[in-house]
């Protein structure tokens, strides 16, 4: 988290270097990515870090405390993304069970969700983190943060970029261009 923080920041200090406008900055992510924009957006709000004017989060996994989702008992095993394979990940990202309940490793367990950057956050139907991520829509929602939540049917964790076998694939990547292009040009 704190190296995500870090290039973060880096770039909002050097953007002009680049070519980049350092007012016109957006996190994005998918999966444990998802997992890392979410909690960029909150360190940066703490730390009065770079100013960040989107977040999409794809397929987000934004709560690292708890196995017990129902989307994620649906959808234990048979699909790319298992419950195995997620246990085994937070093992090895967050081997101290308590620190799985910490705001940056677990967004959706923040105190606060005020003053966080528009989100738009895209979800699978057959998707273990499926709950969490739509839970997380809610939860940015209720704190006033504008959302637009997603969810594509039919199609499974990591289906955004598998557009070989997935013609959803091409909306969800329009979506989030077409997203961004909205929310980066109203920046300033």
């Amino acid at each position: 988290m704190d190296d995500a923080y870090a290039t973060l920041s880096w770039v909002a200090g050097n953007a002009s270097s680049f070519g980049a406008d350092p007012t016109r900055i957006a996190v994005a992510g998918d999966s444990a990515g998802g997992n890392l924009a979410a909690a960029a957006t909150l360190m940066v709000r703490e730390r009065r870090g770079p100013r960040l004017s989107a977040q999409v989060l794809i397929y987000p996994m934004v709560d690292e405390s708890t196995l017990e989702r129902d989307s994620l008992k649906d959808f234990a095993t048979g699909l790319f993304l298992t419950a195995e394979t997620i246990a085994w990940s937070q093992a090895q990202y967050l081997p101290d069970i308590a620190q799985r309940r910490e705001r940056f490793a677990s967004p959706l367990l923040a105190d606060d969700h005020h003053g966080l950057p528009p989100a738009l956050i895209i979800t699978a139907q057959f998707d273990p983190l499926r709950d969490e991520g739509e839970a997380y829509g809610r939860a940015l929602s209720q704190a006033g943060v504008p959302v637009e939540m997603k969810r594509f049917d039919g199609v499974m964790h990591g289906f955004v970029p598998m557009d070989r076998w997935f013609p959803e694939s091409a909306t969800a990547t329009d979506l989030i261009a077409g997203w961004l292009r909205e929310r980066l040009s109203a920046a300033n």
